[in-house]
């Protein structure tokens, strides 16, 4: 097996068995002992990869990202040019964000939580910003296609975006009874965003 190969089935792995693991213990309860024994792996093959695991939990919000952004990126090549195709990716990723039990949030909230860690804090500030990347791409790539208008502020909207999802994210880890604003909500504000002339 190539070295290549061999990596990406370790990374792959852990990414599996941690994201079990946040299921069944939370982020607090997992030590790395936890994944080498669920996993199988050797002490020395886990930290060829990954010094703590802060870091797989790092790889897990950029695993979910990369995912739907393949996910839109195949629509836009493969499906019709329209608006709905696309959108309908970024809206799947949406809802499964407005989730109590969806993995990724868990481990967004523990990570916020150690925004003094330097490591943490930079690798926040890098899954932001890829958020915020992503989130312009894919509104620019609307525009070129021409089912978005061009008057729509792409920079500034994909910021709002990134704002209001988080937000979305943060809420779904509060234990409410019912909230009057779902992710289908955030969805349609959205769309309506979008297809109007400007943000202001």
């Amino acid at each position: 097996m190539k070295q290549e190969e061999r990596r990406e089935q370790t990374v792959r792995l852990l990414l599996e068995t941690t994201e079990a693991l946040v299921q069944e213990k939370g982020c607090n309860g997992i030590t790395m002992k936890d994944i080498m024994e669920r996993s199988g792996l050797s002490k020395g093959a886990i930290f060829h990869y990954v010094k703590s695991k802060d870091e797989i939990f790092v790889w897990l919000l950029q695993k979910r990202l990369e995912e739907t952004n393949a996910r839109f990126m195949d629509e836009v090549e493969q499906g019709p040019k329209n608006f709905d195709g696309p959108m309908q990716k970024i809206t799947d990723s949406i809802m499964a964000y407005g989730r109590p039990q969806d993995v990724t949030n868990k481990v967004l909230m523990y990570l916020l939580g150690k925004e003094n860690e330097p490591i943490v804090a930079e690798a926040l500030r890098i899954y932001y910003e890829r958020s915020v990347s992503l989130s312009r791409q894919w509104i620019e790539t609307g525009q070129r296609h021409g089912v978005i208008p061009a008057s729509v502020d792409a920079a500034q909207t994909a910021d709002l975006f990134v704002v209001m999802t988080l937000g979305l994210r943060m809420r779904s880890t509060i234990p409410l009874q019912s909230s009057p604003f779902q992710a289908e909500d955030l969805t349609s504000l959205m769309i309506q965003i979008l297809q109007s002339k400007s943000l202001t």
